[in-house]
């Protein structure tokens, strides 16, 4: 099995260039089903999501195509409505395919999805909106059986705003016979990039990013081109690489407004972040300073995506930091593995508590998560010696190439096969 392995110590300096969103592409790619046309994504992210998502679309009937980091799907070739388990299981966030297929075909069956194990993360409220919308759900030996003769736009109240039933409302509403609104929807760029995608494909989407979203119904939608937004939560993960090296770098693209929840942190700790258009410049002290207390939330939260990479950070600061984690109940994962490296980390319930230390000890570690994953190597370039970083999958999941892009920096990183 191969693993990466990381000698710490070194100082990071440099430029590295920002992926697109995984957290945008995927239900991108779900919402090309809607369309008569084909689809380019630009700026498409090679990772193992996306490549389990274009298995599923392959499976479906539609072409699939990749030109450097542009992928092209044509739709048109659809033909099957279910998807089998095998598929469903690689990632959580294949239950977008729910909304997409019933707005396409008015019928679709599939398996429960899978993904990170971050604690419950239950589809009632994809399958309630939904229902709403005028599906009817039946669930068969864990298969759900869907169906919608037609889809009728309506008002939906989400009790959370939760990402992913925001977006399988979306996609399922632009084919939803008159207005739909959803309110307490999830403000997070990746709706934002979502509706930018519909709406370019023929959509009426209003509202995105301001809680209340209005989708008026339009039916089938053509193709169009679209540029995915850079990934938020990559750049943090590169911010906090950096930061624990007491070195400093240039990333791009980054939007400034989609890092602000967490830029306050990192000046917290000491660093200066500034932008110069779609340039962030962070530069680190040469040890840093223990942050304020981080409680995750809702965009425009703090994510608790950058959670991990954070207390990687907090772990070889000056000080004490308090975490608060409000968004998945298994987010703390990466904890035991950080402790083993000689972090001082006390987590029970929703708080864990980190009382900085000078170094870390390199070790064998497990990724348990994507984003702990990715927290384990950032933690790995703070420690003395050898880390050998295993179960790396979890970190292909949402890294084009975590090992190239800090090697660029100066990393002692490589990947042992």
């Amino acid at each position: 099995m191969s693993y990466i392995s990381i000698h710490g110590g070194r100082v990071l300096e440099g430029k590295v260039n920002v992926q697109g969103a995984k957290n945008s592409i995927l239900p991108i790619l779900a919402a090309c089903l809607l369309c008569h046309q084909p689809c380019t994504i630009h700026r498409c992210p090679k990772i193992s999501d996306v490549s389990a998502c274009v298995r599923i679309l392959r499976h479906l009937g539609c072409v699939v195509t990749w030109n450097e980091h542009s992928l092209t799907v044509d739709p048109r070739g659809l033909c099957c409505t279910q998807i089998p388990d095998e598929l469903m299981s690689e990632m959580r966030s294949s239950i977008v395919f729910l909304g997409a297929l019933l707005a396409r075909c008015g019928e679709t069956a599939l398996s429960f999805p899978g993904g990170c194990e971050l604690g419950p993360r239950p589809i009632d409220l994809h399958l309630s909106a939904l229902t709403q919308l005028g599906a009817v759900v039946n669930e068969e030996g864990g298969v759900l059986q869907c169906r919608a003769d037609k889809l009728s736009g309506c008002e939906i109240v989400l009790p959370i705003p939760s990402v992913g039933a925001t977006e399988n409302i979306m996609i399922a509403a632009t084919a939803a016979k008159g207005t739909t609104v959803i309110r307490n929807a999830a403000r997070e760029p990746e709706i934002v990039d979502l509706a930018c995608f519909l709406n370019r494909c023929g959509a009426k989407i209003n509202g995105c990013g301001e809680g209340t979203v209005q989708i008026e119904g339009t039916g089938p939608l053509f193709g169009c081109e679209h540029t995915v937004i850079p990934d938020r939560i990559v750049a943090a993960t590169y911010m906090a690489a950096i930061a624990v090296s007491g070195g400093k770098g240039e990333l791009s693209p980054v939007i400034p407004q989609h890092v602000s929840p967490v830029l306050p942190f990192f000046r917290q700790s000491g660093c200066t972040a500034d932008f110069k258009g779609n340039r962030l410049l962070i530069k680190a002290p040469k040890r840093l300073r223990s942050m304020q207390h981080i409680v995750t939330g809702y965009f425009p939260g703090f994510p608790t995506d950058a959670q991990p990479a954070l207390m990687a950070m907090a772990a070889v600061s000056d000080g004490t930091g308090i975490f608060i984690e409000n968004i998945f109940e298994n987010r703390y994962n990466h904890v035991h593995d950080l402790t083993r490296m000689g972090a001082k980390i006390k987590a029970e319930g929703r708080m864990a508590v980190v009382e900085g230390v000078p170094t870390l000890s390199g070790c064998r570690v497990k990724a348990c998560d994507l984003r702990g994953g990715a927290a384990l190597v950032v933690a790995g370039l703070a420690a003395a010696g050898e880390t050998q970083v295993h179960n790396v999958g979890y970190i292909q999941r949402g890294h084009q190439d975590i090992v190239a892009d800090l090697a660029k920096l100066g990393a002692d990183i490589k990947t042992i096969r």
